[in-house]
């Protein structure tokens, strides 16, 4: 479980070998969702505040989520993500 980004007790990662479409993976306690990197749709419950700081987070670095998404397919490398501040 690669981790991209972690911030306010969230944990931002992605699997590899994952299957399409490109998405990744947020943890706040016990809750889990998935977010499609392209569309934004959400799999899954988060707390509200918590989800708008993911959702916060994904809008600045959707970009950056996409090239990670192929590298770490590629390669199994990613790049570290600026947390949200």
């Amino acid at each position: 479980m690669p981790e991209i980004s972690r911030f306010l007790g969230i944990v931002i990662f992605m699997n590899f070998n994952e299957h399409n479409p490109p998405h990744f993976h947020a943890k706040y306690g016990d809750y889990e969702i998935i977010i499609d990197i392209n569309s934004g749709i959400i799999e899954g419950k988060f707390p509200k505040r918590a989800l708008g700081m993911v959702m916060e987070w994904y809008e600045m670095h959707k970009q950056e989520l996409l090239q990670d998404w192929e590298l770490i397919r590629k390669t199994g490398e990613f790049n570290k993500i600026q947390p949200l501040e």
